[in-house]
């Protein structure tokens, strides 16, 4: 939706594009492109059999912003779409020109307190390890369990997921393979901690980046504890913003539209101006 500098969403688990439908509109109103899509093996998107890595992941990302033909974009991410927009400001920052970042430590914080053995915190990541049962559970039942997740990772009493909301999401993860797909991005992060390949990533995004960044995270997020999130401010080298919502869960975005919105506005006119 809209003209101007690009700026691509980027949905988090388990979600796909629909999860910006808040955004879109208001970020376009303000004079950019703004661009929501299905990461691999989301919603509409090509379904592969690999390709779910982080160094995948960044060249999706990028790949993507070239074929919007553009250099460059502001990334906004949320949970794992987040993940994978820092491993691309990290990896490929000349095609990143800000970054803001829901719900989602940097990936060398998160590799941290994952190598420590804290999983308990770590949302789904635990529990999808095991061969295909999390695929069958998140299908069974019309995708009821996909419901299961958005509420229990909200904040108490949140009035998200409502009965649309739901209705998409589960309707979503109906369409095989995406429930594996979705479940291969956090399947690779736990496998990496013990691998080469994980070894190599965390040397590849240690470098602090030097764009600006912003960094919103729920206070009642049951995923991500607030003080391990807030720890990504050690690899910010540039221009840095927090925003902590006292009603928000995992979800912010969703949770509360209006604030995130008012955040990502204000912050992407600062941006502008940088550029002016």
């Amino acid at each position: 939706m809209g003209d101007g500098p690009l700026v691509l969403l980027l949905h988090g688990f388990p979600e796909f594009w629909w999860a910006w439908r808040h955004q879109l509109p208001a970020i376009a109103a303000a004079g950019w492109r703004a661009v929501a899509l299905d990461l691999r093996g989301a919603g509409g998107s090509d379904k592969t059999p690999r390709g779910y890595d982080a160094f995948t992941f960044a060249a999706d990302i990028t790949g993507a912003i070239r074929s919007l033909g553009e250099r460059r974009a502001v990334l906004v991410g949320h949970g794992w779409g987040a993940y994978g927009a820092w491993t691309a400001a990290a990896m490929r920052p000349a095609h990143v020109d800000a970054l803001a970042v829901l719900s989602m430590p940097h990936p060398l914080v998160l590799r941290r307190h994952l190598l420590r053995g804290r999983f308990r915190r770590s949302g789904s990541l635990a529990w999808v390890q095991t061969p295909m049962a999390p695929e069958r559970r998140l299908i069974a039942d019309d995708g009821a369990h996909v419901e299961t997740l958005l509420r229990r990772w909200s904040a108490p009493g949140s009035a998200f997921p409502d009965d649309e909301a739901s209705r998409h999401y589960r309707a979503a993860m109906q369409l095989w393979p995406a429930p594996h797909c979705a479940l291969e991005y956090q399947r690779w992060l736990f496998r990496s901690l013990f691998r080469g390949d994980g070894r190599r990533f965390a040397k590849r995004v240690q470098d602090p980046l030097t764009m600006p960044v912003l960094q919103v995270h729920g206070v009642q997020d049951s995923n991500i504890d607030i003080d391990i999130a807030a720890a990504s401010r050690e690899l910010v080298a540039g221009e840095y913003h927090w925003l902590s919502l006292e009603a928000a869960g995992h979800f912010p975005h969703e949770e509360t539209p209006d604030a995130v919105t008012d955040a990502l506005l204000d912050w992407l006119v600062k941006q502008r101006d940088r550029h002016d």
